[in-house]
C-alpha cells in the first residue's frame, strides 16, 4: 500500500510553486547542469493525450484507462518532474506538479499530476464530467533543478524555484505578465511565504510543454 507522505516541504507543488502538503525534507533541491531547452509541442501530443484520458476517467467515475499500444518508450523509460495545468475558457482551473520525479515512470508522473490537478487543487472545486469538452491540458516536463543566481534567471527561458529552510515557491517559466526577473521572484517568493527582501536560495530550471 502507498502511504502519502505529510511534511510541508513536498516535492508536490500547487499552481507553479505553491506549496502542498506532502513529502519530506529529502526532496531538497540540488544543483545539475544537464538542460532541456524549453520546447512547446502541438496537438494530439500522447503527454497531453495521456493526461486527458485519466483526467476524463476520474471526472467520469471510470477506471483509469490503460496505457495506449502506442505509447511513446520514453514515457515508459524516462522519470521527470512534471507539471499538468488545466484551463478552462483561458482561465486557470486546476495546476499541481512535483519539481523531482515521485513516479517510477514518465507516464505515472504525469497520470498522478493531471488526476490531482483536475480534483485537489484546494483552490477550484473538482472538475465536473460535463467541463471536460471546455477545458484545455498542458504538460509540463521539468529538467532536474540547478542552482543559480538572480543573474542567471531568463522568466521566458527559466523557471524558478526559491527555497528558505522548508518554504519553497516555484514558478514556470514563459508565463503571460512575467516579462522580469523581479516580477518572477517576488510571486515566487509569495508562494513561498517569504518577504520580497528575505534571503533565500535560487534554483532554475527549463520545461519540455507540451500543449494541445
Amino acid at each position: 500500500m502507498r502511504t502519502r507522505p505529510t511534511a510541508i516541504a513536498t516535492r508536490r507543488m500547487l499552481d507553479k510553486g505553491s506549496e502542498k502538503r506532502g513529502g519530506s525534507s529529502t526532496g531538497r533541491l540540488t544543483g545539475r547542469p544537464n538542460w532541456v531547452r524549453s520546447l512547446v509541442v502541438h496537438s494530439h501530443d500522447p503527454y497531453v493525450d495521456l493526461a486527458r484520458s485519466s483526467i476524463a476517467a476520474q471526472a467520469q467515475g471510470s477506471p483509469r484507462p490503460a496505457l495506449p499500444a502506442d505509447i511513446p518508450p520514453e514515457l515508459l523509460s524516462r522519470q521527470a518532474g512534471v507539471f499538468v495545468s488545466v484551463k478552462k475558457k483561458g482561465k486557470l482551473r486546476g495546476c499541481i506538479g512535483t519539481y523531482r520525479p515521485t513516479e517510477p515512470t514518465l507516464a505515472e508522473e504525469i497520470i498522478e499530476n493531471a488526476v490531482r490537478a483536475a480534483t485537489e487543487d484546494p483552490r477550484f472545486p473538482a472538475l465536473r464530467a460535463d467541463e471536460l469538452p471546455e477545458i484545455e491540458i498542458s504538460v509540463d516536463v521539468l529538467s532536474p533543478p540547478e542552482g543559480c543566481t538572480e543573474g542567471d534567471l531568463d522568466p521566458q527561458r527559466y523557471g524558478v524555484i526559491v527555497e528558505s529552510g522548508w518554504r519553497r515557491g516555484l514558478l514556470l517559466p514563459s508565463l503571460p505578465s512575467v516579462d522580469t526577473v523581479e516580477e518572477q521572484l517576488r510571486i515566487a517568493k509569495r508562494k513561498a511565504g517569504l518577504g520580497p527582501d528575505e534571503p533565500c536560495q535560487l534554483f532554475r530550471f527549463t520545461v519540455e510543454r507540451h500543449t494541445e
